[in-house]
């Protein structure tokens, strides 16, 4: 990719900036560099609470750091995009009210979920909501900041990025998550090794990516790991260790987003009993993020103070990087173009991405083991009907996606899948593109 050189005060726009808790604790990270306190935050969003709650924050979280940023707050999108070398997404459309609905209408239906973000009924309408709002963010920045780089942490990530590089055409995007990074440390928790001291690689897709090479100097681990999981059975009784011993590699997501992607877990009530898994849960999580936005809003309001930690998310330390020449390597979110040859060149992968001031640059894995990119292509799969059916405004793909998806598959019959898709489109109503809102079942 080409190299662009950057200011040394860049502009970051944040849209989405409402989702204050996750902007807080990203300024947290990026006013860690001395050479990004200068730099320019532009914060967008569409509630102007929250866009006020998130200025307020930023200036708060700029003088604890010992910054000195210009930050702007711009109800108009475009306007804050104007001049941007770097575009953090963090947009969630419909906010809490969309997710119950995720979650609620497939219950009616017998339908578990744990997280509801990534695949499955969950996801495939978080995606389709989000897609109308990709396409017009993707064509503001062809028009008004053509050279930044799009850093999207919008899930489903796979279907967001590939829609990304399909429906708008920019270059300059990669999604970005934090399984990776969050895997290898509980790992190195567990087994009692220093992060710092351990050398690792994984790829996959989000949210199921695997651990492909985990050493300590030098040292193989999962020796030491296959150990301790035949020594607890309380470790056993967790999906992603029972995923590592039947697969023979480690994922690299919570068990509770584990167990949606693929069709042995939820649709049995003696595997939820068994792995412990929390069926409905992420609603609670959903409730405790409005709590916690709430009190971040009072305490700004009355002065009280904040406590800020530093997240340790790849987009502050891409920006450093491109910005000062710094290299790193991340795990991002990419279209494939063979990089893992064993799955769909139109897929979005998670792969190691060198990172410096030429930009972004993924790493090519070769083959993943095949029982690894077996479940990959059932992933990816529903990923591109969902992509499909916005791009080619047909609805029938909606149905396809989700007949496809493993654990839908596992647990309705046809007819159900097709009513529960009508139920879901007359649920989200004028969220979804106008091609797509017809019921179809019958």
């Amino acid at each position: 990719m080409s190299t662009t050189a950057h200011p040394s005060a860049p502009k970051i726009t944040f849209v989405g900036a409402g989702s204050v808790v996750f902007t807080q604790g990203l300024l947290a990270d990026l006013f860690a560099f001395d050479e990004l306190k200068s730099a320019h935050i532009a914060l967008h969003d569409i509630d102007p609470e929250r866009l006020a709650t998130a200025r307020a924050a930023a200036e708060y979280i700029a003088a604890e750091r010992g910054a000195r940023p210009r930050v702007t707050a711009h109800a108009d999108r475009r306007e804050a995009l104007v001049g941007a070398d770097f575009v953090i997404n963090i947009v969630q459309v419909g906010m809490g009210e969309a997710t119950r609905t995720d979650f609620e209408v497939p219950a009616r239906y017998g339908l578990r979920q744990t997280i509801g973000d990534t695949l499955g009924v969950g996801g495939i309408f978080r995606a389709l909501r989000t897609f109308p709002l990709l396409k017009a963010l993707g064509q503001d920045i062809a028009e008004v900041c053509p050279d930044a780089w799009l850093l999207n942490y919008t899930n489903p990530m796979a279907m967001n990025v590939q829609y990304l590089a399909e429906a708008t055409g920019l270059t300059r995007v990669v999604g970005l998550c934090h399984s990776v990074y969050w895997t290898v440390q509980g790992l190195c928790e567990l087994l009692k090794v220093p992060y710092e001291e351990v050398t690792y690689r994984a790829a996959g897709v989000n949210h199921q990516a695997w651990i492909l090479r985990l050493e300590h100097g030098g040292e193989d681990l999962h020796p030491r790991l296959d150990a301790l999981i035949a020594e607890d059975p309380q470790l056993r009784r967790r999906v992603r260790m029972d995923m590592y011993r039947r697969l023979g590699h480690y994922p690299t997501e919570t068990s509770e987003h584990s167990s949606e992607y693929v069709p042995w877990y939820l649709h049995h009530d003696s595997e939820i009993d068994r792995l412990r898994l929390p069926v409905g849960a992420y609603l609670g999580i959903v409730d405790e993020n409005v709590a916690e936005y709430e009190r971040t809003r009072d305490a700004l309001a009355c002065g009280a103070p904040l406590t800020v930690e530093g997240t340790m998310e790849y987009a502050p330390q891409i920006i450093h990087s491109i910005v000062t020449g710094t290299p790193r390597t991340v795990y991002g979110n990419v279209p494939n173009h063979g990089l893992i040859e064993n799955l769909p060149a139109r897929g979005t992968v998670e792969v190691p991405c060198l990172v410096d001031a030429a930009g972004l640059q993924p790493t090519r894995i070769g083959a993943l083991p095949p029982q690894l990119a077996a479940l990959n292509r059932a992933y990816l799969s529903t990923t591109d009907l969902v992509v499909r059916a916005a791009t080619e405004d047909d609805p029938r793909h909606i149905r396809h996606a989700a007949m496809a998806d493993p654990a839908t598959a596992a647990t309705l019959r046809v007819e159900e899948i097709w009513q529960l898709c009508d139920d879901m489109v007359r649920a989200h109503g004028d969220r979804l593109q106008p091609g797509l809102r017809g019921a179809l079942a019958g």
